[in-house]
């Protein structure tokens, strides 16, 4: 496969997650002890080209990363996966990383030192990739001209753009009007509008231009809302170990759905299982359900 022939294209960060699991998350000035720590790959790009290649897309990966060890284990990983990574650069920068504290009801927290994510620019080889494709994921670990430049691309050649606003910054209105599916989590959703109500904050974010908008709900599933319609898609009661790739295996599968032709509510039903199955287990990418795991529960 060549990055010109990927249906799902992801422009967006590479990092190595540094994970520390402790019983608690720490409050300001305090210091907790932690169960133990692991080094594993991820960044909400890479989390999200694997997602969608594990749920059966043909993905390729535009990014950047440092020519280092964690480099080199994000390449592999993603290869491993079946990921085109032609677009995947190495820069004179090191690898970014995502410092995750995660507890023992499996929330998380995360800062995110951007790396060699804060060289990765929209060249030529990128424009090619994402007017080829039938979907582009961007998050915003990536500079924010970067993205708006990307979506705005896409849009011109009816690619459909798939936004994860996250981390949650303001966004101009004339990037919204350019995403076909935005995709936040409550919190994000706020930050986007000053609403804590969900359906209110996506009628906001359907009113300044966003096509649909799927906001995120942790353990209670989804809300799924376009111009005509509001839906709620219920999530699976399951146990929880960790929920860091969560966000990441939904928007990678709801993409791979939607390039299959299903409707926006079906395709957030199977998001929402493949979600339901990446929080029973640890880390991100090691996490993330194939496509096998996700028909399983969706029959």
């Amino acid at each position: 496969m060549t990055t010109r022939g990927a249906e799902v294209v992801v422009l967006g960060s590479a990092n190595l997650d540094v994970v520390v699991r402790t019983p608690r998350h720490p409050r300001p000035g305090e210091t907790v002890t932690g169960h133990d720590v692991a080094r594993v790959p991820g960044g909400k790009g890479a989390n999200q080209a694997v997602a969608a290649a594990r749920a059966g897309a043909m993905v390729a990966f535009l990014g950047a990363v440092g020519d280092d060890d964690a480099g080199r284990l994000l390449r592999a990983t993603l290869e491993d996966a079946g990921v085109d990574t032609t677009g995947l650069d190495v820069v004179d920068a090191p690898t970014g990383t995502a410092h995750i504290t995660v507890d023992d009801v499996g929330e998380n927290t995360i800062v995110v030192v951007a790396g060699a994510n804060a060289t990765v620019e929209l060249d030529d080889h990128a424009r090619g990739a994402i007017a080829a494709a039938r979907c582009l994921l961007v998050q915003l670990e990536l500079a924010l001209p970067v993205v708006a430049a990307a979506v705005a691309h896409a849009r011109r050649h009816d690619t459909l753009t798939v936004l994860t606003p996250a981390p949650a910054v303001s966004l101009p209105d004339d990037l919204l009007a350019d995403v076909d599916v935005l995709v936040p989590n409550q919190h994000e959703a706020s930050v986007l509008t000053g609403s804590d109500d969900p359906e209110r904050a996506a009628d906001e974010l359907l009113g300044r231009g966003v096509r649909a908008c799927v906001v995120t709900l942790g353990g209670d599933g989804a809300l799924a809302a376009r111009a005509d319609a509001r839906t709620r898609h219920p999530a699976p009661r399951v146990p929880v170990l960790d929920t860091t790739g969560a966000g990441d295996a939904f928007v990678g599968s709801l993409a791979v759905a939607l390039v299959e032709g299903r409707s926006l509510g079906d395709a957030v039903d199977v998001a929402t299982a493949a979600a339901s199955l990446s929080v029973q287990r640890a880390g991100a990418i090691p996490s993330l359900p194939t496509r096998a795991q996700i028909d399983e529960v969706t029959g």
